[in-house]
C-alpha cells in the first residue's frame, strides 16, 4: 500500500499557502494604514496596526487595497468561469474569464464604491461612476473597460497602483496555467486601468503569486518577464534589478504602478530570512517605504503570504486584521482556499 502521506503534506501547503494571500495582503493593508502619507518611518521605529490614517480606521482595519481584492476573489470564488468566451471584440477576454465572472467583478465593485469604500482613488472614481448606470445588468464590466479605455485614449493618467494592489486573488485562479494568469491579470487590471503598465505590473505580480502558492518561492515574478511582449520585457527586468539593490524607500512617490512595484519587490528581495520572520520584516520595510504606505505593503502581503502562507502570520495581526464586507481572517483564509480548489469543470464551463 502507497503512503499518501508526503501527497497530503504538499496538498495542505499548498492551500496554507493560497490561504496567506489575501490574508498576507490584508495584513500589509492594515499595517501601512496609519502612516499612509505620513511622515516616513525610520529604520528604528515599528510599525503597528493601530488605526488612523486617512479613514479613520479602527486598529486592526484594512482599507480599499484588499476591499477591492476580496470584490475579485468573491466573484471569482463564485461566478462561473468560461474557458473562451465568444467575440473577437471582447479586449482580451478569450481563454482569460467568462463574461459572468468579469461582470461579477465590476458588480462586486460597484456595491463597494455605493455601500463599502473607505477610500477611493480618483482613477477608479471616474471610471466606476462612468459605468454606474449599467449596475445590475448583463455588459456592466464592458462598460467599466470602455470607461477606462476612453480615459486612457484621450491622455488621462492610468498608470496608478489601483490596479496593483488588488491583483493578487488571481494568482490562485489558475495554478497550472501562467497563460491564462496573465490574461485574466490583464483584463482584470484594464477593467480600470487601461495603461499597459499596470496591466504588466500585474502580470508580473500574479505570476509571482500563481508560482510562490506551487511552491515555487519568489522566483515567479521574474518569470513573469516571458509572459510580456518581448519589447516590454528589458525596461521591466532592469526595474527588477534595480528594485533588488535599493530600500523600499528609493522608490518614492510610488502612486504611479512602477515605483509601487519596486517598493514590494524592493521590501521582498532585500529582507533577510525566513518563513514568518520573513514576512512580518519584509511587510515592515514595505511600511516604511513611506508615501502609499498601505498600497505597498498590501502589494508585497499578497506574495509574501502566498509563499510563506497563513500559518506565517504573526497571531497579533491575524487576531486583528479585519474589513469591508465584514470580513475577519478565517474568512480572508476561507476564500483564498476556496479559490485554489476549484475543480476544473468550475473553471472551465
Amino acid at each position: 500500500m502507497s503512503d499518501t502521506h508526503p501527497a497530503r503534506e504538499q496538498e495542505q501547503e499548498r492551500l496554507d499557502r493560497s490561504a496567506g494571500v489575501l490574508l498576507g495582503a490584508a495584513c500589509g493593508d492594515a499595517l501601512g494604514v496609519p502612516y499612509e502619507f505620513a511622515a516616513r518611518l525610520g529604520p528604528d521605529t515599528r510599525p503597528e496596526m493601530a488605526g488612523g490614517g486617512l479613514g479613520p480606521y479602527r486598529p486592526g482595519e484594512y482599507s480599499d487595497d484588499t476591499q477591492m481584492a476580496a470584490c475579485i476573489a468573491r466573484a471569482f470564488a463564485g461566478a462561473p468561469y468560461a474557458g473562451a468566451a465568444e467575440g473577437a471584440g471582447d479586449g482580451g477576454r478569450a481563454g482569460a474569464v467568462g463574461g459572468g465572472a468579469l461582470d461579477a467583478v465590476a458588480e462586486n465593485f460597484l456595491t463597494w464604491m455605493f455601500e463599502g469604500a473607505s477610500d477611493i482613488g480618483n482613477q477608479t472614481r471616474a471610471v466606476l461612476g462612468a459605468a454606474a448606470s449599467k449596475r445590475g445588468s448583463p455588459g456592466v464590466a464592458e462598460a467599466m473597460l470602455a470607461a477606462a479605455r476612453e480615459r486612457y485614449d484621450a491622455g488621462v493618467p492610468s498608470a496608478g497602483n489601483g490596479s496593483l494592489m488588488r491583483t493578487g486573488p488571481i494568482g490562485l485562479c489558475f495554478p497550472d496555467d501562467p497563460q491564462r494568469t496573465a490574461a485574466a491579470a490583464r483584463l482584470v487590471s484594464r477593467l480600470t486601468h487601461a495603461d499597459p503598465l499596470a496591466e504588466e505590473a500585474c502580470v508580473l505580480w500574479c505570476e509571482g503569486v500563481r508560482r510562490a502558492v506551487g511552491g515555487g518561492g519568489f522566483a515567479g515574478v521574474r518569470a513573469g518577464l516571458d509572459l510580456l511582449p518581448a519589447g516590454r520585457r528589458d525596461p521591466w527586468a532592469a526595474r527588477l534589478d534595480e528594485a533588488e539593490q535599493a530600500p523600499p524607500h528609493a522608490f518614492s512617490p510610488n502612486g504611479f504602478v512602477v515605483p509601487a512595484l519596486q517598493a514590494a519587490w524592493s521590501a521582498v528581495a532585500t529582507t533577510q530570512g525566513e518563513g514568518g520572520d520573513h514576512l512580518a520584516a519584509a511587510l515592515e520595510n514595505a511600511v516604511r517605504a513611506g508615501d502609499d504606505t498601505d498600497t505597498v505593503a498590501a502589494i508585497a502581503g499578497a506574495l509574501l503570504g502566498a509563499r510563506w502562507g497563513a500559518s506565517a502570520v504573526p497571531p497579533r495581526w491575524r487576531a486583528s486584521v479585519h474589513g469591508w464586507p465584514g470580513l475577519s481572517a478565517d474568512d480572508l483564509e476561507d476564500v483564498g482556499r476556496t479559490l485554489a480548489s476549484l475543480p476544473d469543470s468550475a473553471l472551465d464551463s
